[in-house]
C-alpha cells in the first residue's frame, strides 16, 4: 500500500503492578500456612519432651513411660514411674514423691509387691473400662489394680453405671492424695486409704470398721527395695486404741493410750507452732490418728515414716541445708522396748538397773532380776481384798499401761473414776483419760495385768495403782481405812510424830558433834597413798569466785540437784580410793571404779586439788547432766559434797573410753567398721540432742575420744560436761576470754578468738570422725613426706580420689567402702575453717542415715599447718579451681591469738 504507514507493535512485557502467576500462587500458599499456624493452639511453655503438667488421667489419656502428673497449686507432689536408686535392675514402680527437692523422696508406692519388669518406658497407668485404675507392663499384663467401683443401685438397671465407670478419672491432689472419681459416685478410691511407709499431713492412721479399712504403715524392705519390709506401725482399736510397732508379728514398741493431749508414751508429741495432732475414737465405728500443719497455707514439707531399720521418724525439710531434719524418732531408749520390765514392772532410764517394781510389788524372779533381766515382771505382795481396805498408790510422770484391757468412760471425773474402780473387783488401776484441761472428765480403768509401763523424768501423767491396805503408804492407808481405824490413827499419829521429832533433834545434835570432830581430825586412811579429805582440800585453792563462795561454808548437798551419796559409802565402794581401783585421770581429777552395797558398778570422779578445773566446772556438770537424758549421754547417778570434798558418781562403762581402743595398736582390730560406724552415729545423735532436742540448748566444748565412753555393747555415751555452756534460743555464737578444751579438737575461731557456737562442737565431731576412720590421733600425727597433718592429709587423699587409703589398715579388708567414703567426706565438711560452711548436726545425722546422700564438696580443713597451695611439689597451671576460689573468698583474713588453757 503506497503511502500507508504500518502501526509499530510494542514489545510483550508485563504491565506495571501485575504479579506473575507462579509467584502469586506461592504467596497465597504462604498466607494459608500462616493462618493455620495462628489458629493452631501453642503448646504450654512448661511442657518438655516426655513430661506433662496435667494432674489428671482418663481412659483416653493414660500415664505411660516417662510422663508424670504434677499436683495443681504449688506443684508439691509428682506421680510417675521410677526405678529405686540402688535397687535391683529392671524393676519399675508407680509412686508419688516430693517435687522440687534435689533428692527423690518417695511417699507412696502402688505396686510395691509386684514391680513392672523391664524398662520404665513400657509401664503405663490406665483407667480400665470397668472404672478401675491399673498398672500394666509393656506386654499389657496388669500387675496392680484398684477394686472395681461399686455400681449404684439406681443406675444398675439402666446401664448408666457402665458408661459412668468408663468416664472415671484419676487426679493427683496438692496434699499428695491420688483419688479415683466416677461421675455420679464421687471418690471411689484414694491412695490415702492405702499408705505404704509414709504418713503425710491429713492422712489417717487407724481403722474404719464401716469401710473395712486398716490404714497402717509398712517399712520398705531396704532403701532400694520398696517391697513390704519387716516393720509395721498400726493402731490396735481394742480397749483404748494405741499405736504399736511390729517386727513381723512381734510388737517392739507401744505409744501408750491417747490421753486427750498426746499419746502418754510420747511426751514430746503435742500440738505446737508447726504441727497439730488429732485422735478420734468412736467405738464400733472408727479410730484414727492424724496430723496437720498449724498454718494450712505454710509451704512446709514434713513426713512421718517407718524406715527399714525399725525407727518411726518425723522429718521436716530444711531449705537452707537442702536436707531432711529429724524432728523426733522412736523407739528412743531401752525403756521404749515393748514390755521391757514385764507385768507391773516400771522402766526408767534414770536408774540402774532400768527396771523396778510398782509400789506394793516385788520381782517375780529375783535371780533373773539380780542379773538385770526384768522381763519376768513383778508380783503383788498382798492379794487384794475386794470387800474393804483397798486403796491406791500414785505413780507420777508415767506412760500409761497397755490399753487393750482398759475401759474408757468419758463421763467420769477422776474422783468418780476412783470410786468406780474400787467398786469393781477386777479393776487394777485407773487414770485420767483427758488431761487436755484441769478437771476435764475422762476415765481409764484397767482390769488385767499392768504392762508396758515406764516413768519419765518429766512428762507423762499420774497413774493410780490398786493395793491392799497393808501395802499402802501411810497417807493413802489412813484415807482408805474405816472410821474405827481412823480414830485409832488420830491417837497414834501425834504420838509417833512427837517421837520422830525428838529422834530427829537427837540425830541433828549427834551429827553436829561428829562434824566438829571430823573437821578437827583427818579421816583414817586405809591406803598409804590416800590423802585425808579435809587436809587435802584445805590446801586446795581456787581462782574462781564461785569456788570461793563454795569454800566459805556454802558447799553442801543443796548444790546437788540429784541423789546425794555419803563420803563413807563412796570410800567403801572404792576401797578408800585404792590405786588398784583407779581407772583414769582427766582434767577434773582421778576416776575410780567402785561397787555399791547393792552390787551396782559405779565410776567415781573426784575433784583433784591440782585440777585445772575448779568447783565451777563441778557445779556446771551436776546441774547440766542431771537434766539431760539420752541413750548416747553418760548417766549421772549422783554426787557427793562433804565439806570441801566434791565427787560425781556415774554409771560404770565397762569398755572405758573410745581412745583406749582407737589408739591402741593391739585393740584397734576389736573395733570393726560396723562398730565404728555405730559409734559415729551414736555420737552424732547425742550431739544433736544437746544442740536441738534437749530442754536446754547445750554446747559441750570438749568433745574428744577420751570423753566418749563405751558400754558393754560398745554403744557410745558422751561424758564430761564440766565446761559445757547453755545457749539461749536466740543466740548463734558467744565469746569467752577463758578458752578451755583440748588441742586438736578445738575449732579455729574458738581457739584463737574465743568465739564458740554449735559449729564448734561440729568441728570437734569432724575430728572425731576422721580419727575413728583412720585410727590415728589428730594431735601428734604428721606426714613427713607430704608435710601434712591428719586433717589436711585426709583432704588431700579425698581430693585425689584415694580416700580409701585413709582407713585404719586393721579393718580395711572388712569395711563398707561406701560408708567409709561417706564418713570421710562428712568429717571433712565438719572441719572446714569457716563455721558457716560446716553443716548442722541435724544435717549430719541425715547424711549419716541416708543410703546415698548427695554431699557438698568440702573446702580445705582448718589448722592446715603444712605448706600452702603453691608448694614446690605442686604445679601451678595459672588457673585456680573454682571451688577452691570460693572457699578462699570466704576464709578469714587474719586471726587474733588469745590465751588458751589446754587440757
Amino acid at each position: 500500500m503506497t503511502g500507508a504507514t504500518m502501526p509499530r507493535r510494542r514489545p510483550a512485557c508485563p504491565r506495571r503492578g501485575v504479579v506473575p502467576l507462579p509467584l502469586l500462587l506461592l504467596l497465597r500458599l504462604g498466607a494459608v500456612l500462616l493462618l493455620l499456624l495462628l489458629l493452631t493452639p501453642a503448646p504450654a511453655a512448661s511442657s518438655a519432651p516426655g513430661t506433662t503438667t496435667t494432674d489428671t488421667i482418663t481412659a483416653a489419656a493414660p500415664l505411660a513411660g516417662n510422663r508424670t502428673l504434677v499436683s495443681a497449686g504449688r506443684g508439691t507432689f509428682v506421680l510417675g514411674f521410677f526405678a529405686p536408686e540402688g535397687g535391683a535392675e529392671g524393676r519399675t514402680y508407680l509412686g508419688i514423691w516430693f517435687n522440687r527437692i534435689p533428692e527423690r523422696t518417695v511417699v507412696w508406692v502402688a505396686n510395691r509387691g509386684s514391680p513392672v519388669l523391664g524398662p520404665a518406658a513400657g509401664a503405663a497407668l490406665r483407667v480400665l473400662p470397668n472404672g478401675s485404675l491399673a498398672v500394666a507392663g509393656g506386654d499389657g499384663a496388669v500387675v496392680w489394680a484398684t477394686p472395681p467401683p461399686p455400681v449404684p443401685s439406681s443406675s444398675a438397671a439402666s446401664g448408666d453405671a457402665i458408661g459412668a465407670a468408663a468416664n472415671a478419672t484419676a487426679q493427683l491432689l496438692e496434699d499428695g492424695n491420688l483419688v479415683l472419681r466416677v461421675p455420679g459416685a464421687g471418690v471411689v478410691w484414694q491412695s490415702f486409704d492405702h499408705p505404704t511407709d509414709t504418713l503425710l499431713p491429713g492422712m489417717k492412721l487407724g481403722v474404719d470398721l464401716r469401710a473395712g479399712l486398716d490404714r497402717h504403715l509398712t517399712s520398705w524392705r531396704a532403701p532400694g527395695d520398696p517391697s513390704p519390709g519387716e516393720y509395721t506401725f498400726r493402731l490396735d482399736p481394742r480397749g483404748s486404741p494405741e499405736l504399736f510397732l511390729y517386727r513381723r508379728s512381734a510388737r517392739t514398741y507401744g505409744s501408750g493410750p491417747w490421753n486427750g493431749l498426746q499419746f502418754s508414751g510420747v511426751p514430746n508429741l503435742r500440738s505446737a507452732a508447726l504441727l497439730t495432732f488429732r485422735f478420734v475414737s468412736k467405738p464400733g465405728t472408727e479410730a484414727f490418728y492424724s496430723y496437720g500443719l498449724a498454718d494450712d497455707g505454710a509451704a512446709v514439707l514434713t513426713r512421718f515414716v517407718v524406715d527399714p531399720s525399725g525407727q518411726v521418724r518425723r522429718l521436716v525439710w530444711i531449705d537452707t541445708t537442702r536436707s531432711w531434719s529429724l524432728f523426733w524418732s522412736y523407739p528412743l531408749d531401752e525403756c521404749d522396748g515393748y514390755r521391757a520390765c514385764g507385768p507391773y514392772g516400771v522402766c526408767s532410764v534414770d536408774r540402774s538397773p532400768i527396771c523396778g517394781c510398782a509400789p506394793g510389788f516385788d520381782p517375780r524372779f529375783p535371780a533373773e532380776w539380780a542379773l538385770r533381766d526384768g522381763s519376768g515382771g513383778c508380783r503383788r505382795r498382798t492379794e487384794l481384798n475386794c470387800t474393804a481396805g483397798d486403796g491406791f498408790a500414785t505413780l507420777a510422770n508415767m506412760k500409761l499401761p497397755e490399753s487393750a484391757n482398759a475401759t474408757v468412760d468419758m463421763s467420769l471425773g477422776l474422783d468418780g473414776c476412783r470410786r468406780a474402780c474400787l467398786g469393781n473387783c477386777a479393776c487394777r488401776a485407773y487414770a485420767s483419760a483427758n488431761v487436755s484441761s484441769p478437771g476435764a472428765p475422762g476415765c481409764f480403768m484397767w482390769t488385767g495385768d499392768l504392762l508396758d509401763m515406764r516413768q519419765f523424768s518429766n512428762g507423762g501423767q499420774d497413774l493410780f495403782v490398786r493395793l491392799a491396805a497393808s501395802d499402802l503408804p501411810l497417807s493413802t492407808s489412813s484415807a482408805e481405812t474405816n472410821s474405827k481405824t481412823a480414830r485409832v490413827v488420830v491417837i497414834i499419829v501425834p504420838s509417833v510424830v512427837g517421837l520422830l521429832l525428838l529422834l530427829v533433834g537427837v540425830c541433828i545434835c549427834v551429827k553436829k558433834v561428829k562434824k566438829r570432830r571430823k573437821e578437827a581430825t583427818p579421816l583414817p586412811s586405809r591406803n598409804a597413798q590416800s590423802t585425808p579429805f579435809r587436809r587435802r582440800n584445805q590446801i586446795a585453792a581456787s581462782s574462781d569466785a564461785q569456788d570461793d563462795s563454795l569454800h566459805n561454808g556454802q558447799g553442801n548437798n543443796k548444790d546437788c540437784d540429784l541423789r546425794s551419796f555419803d563420803v563413807e559409802k563412796i570410800q567403801a565402794a572404792t576401797d578408800n580410793f585404792s590405786i588398784h581401783n583407779k581407772i583414769g585421770q582427766g582434767g577434773f581429777g582421778p576416776v575410780y571404779m567402785g561397787k555399791l552395797d547393792n552390787g551396782q558398778d559405779i565410776a567415781v570422779k573426784r575433784l583433784s586439788r591440782r585440777s585445772t578445773q575448779g568447783l565451777r566446772e563441778f557445779k556446771n556438770e551436776v546441774k547440766l547432766i542431771a537434766k539431760l537424758q539420752h541413750r548416747n549421754l553418760v548417766r549421772l547417778l549422783g554426787c557427793c559434797i562433804d565439806g570441801s570434798e566434791r565427787m560425781l558418781v556415774y554409771e560404770y562403762m565397762h569398755n572405758r573410753s573410745l581412745n583406749t581402743f582407737l589408739f591402741n595398736e593391739e585393740r584397734q582390730s576389736m573395733l570393726s567398721w560396723e562398730k565404728r560406724f555405730n559409734i559415729i552415729n551414736g555420737i552424732a545423735r547425742g550431739i544433736l540432742y544437746l544442740h536441738q532436742d534437749s530442754a536446754l540448748r547445750i554446747i559441750h566444748r570438749d568433745l574428744k575420744a577420751s570423753n566418749i565412753l563405751l558400754d558393754r555393747d560398745m554403744n557410745p555415751k558422751i561424758s564430761d560436761f564440766g565446761v559445757a555452756r547453755i545457749f539461749g534460743t536466740d543466740q548463734t555464737a558467744a565469746y569467752t576470754k577463758k578458752v578451755v578444751g583440748t588441742y586438736g579438737y578445738m575449732s579455729p575461731e574458738y581457739a584463737m578468738d574465743g568465739v564458740f557456737s554449735t559449729k564448734s562442737d561440729v568441728f570437734s565431731f569432724g575430728v572425731l570422725v576422721l580419727e575413728i576412720v583412720s585410727g590415728k590421733k589428730n594431735r601428734g600425727f604428721y606426714h613427713n613426706e607430704l608435710d601434712l597433718n591428719l586433717l589436711r592429709y585426709a583432704w588431700r587423699l579425698w581430693r585425689d580420689g584415694q580416700s580409701l587409703e585413709f582407713i585404719d589398715p586393721s579393718i580395711a579388708d572388712t569395711s563398707n567402702a561406701m560408708e567409709v567414703l561417706k564418713c570421710i567426706q562428712i568429717g571433712l565438711l565438719c572441719v572446714q575453717e569457716q563455721p558457716k560452711r560446716r553443716p548442722t548436726m541435724s544435717a549430719v545425722t541425715t547424711m549419716l542415715t541416708s543410703e546415698s546422700p548427695t554431699l557438698p564438696e568440702p573446702c580445705e580443713p582448718a589448722f592446715s599447718t603444712g605448706r600452702n597451695h603453691h608448694d614446690d611439689d605442686e604445679e601451678d597451671d595459672g588457673e585456680e579451681d573454682p571451688e577452691a576460689k570460693a572457699c578462699r573468698s570466704d576464709s578469714a583474713s587474719s586471726w587474733t591469738v588469745t590465751v588458751v588453757e589446754g587440757r
